[in-house]
């Protein structure tokens, strides 16, 4: 799966805006809207937002 479709899907799932998300997950509020516009990124942010995804919803951490 992308990284952008797995975080538009926890982004539905838990109600939490974009600029919430991208403050929370990396500690930028524009992340997600970069993402969309095509701003790539690395393993390590990578396994940070789907660290931070997996410890929002209860599980433990995992990449994708």
């Amino acid at each position: 799966m992308s990284l952008l479709i797995d975080i538009d899907r926890f982004l539905r799932r838990s109600g939490i805006s974009p600029t919430r998300f991208g403050r929370e997950a990396v500690n930028d509020p524009r992340f997600v809207f970069d993402i969309r516009k095509g701003r790539e990124c690395g393993g390590k942010v990578s396994a940070r937002v789907y660290a931070f995804m997996a410890k929002a919803e209860g599980k433990p951490g995992q990449c994708g």
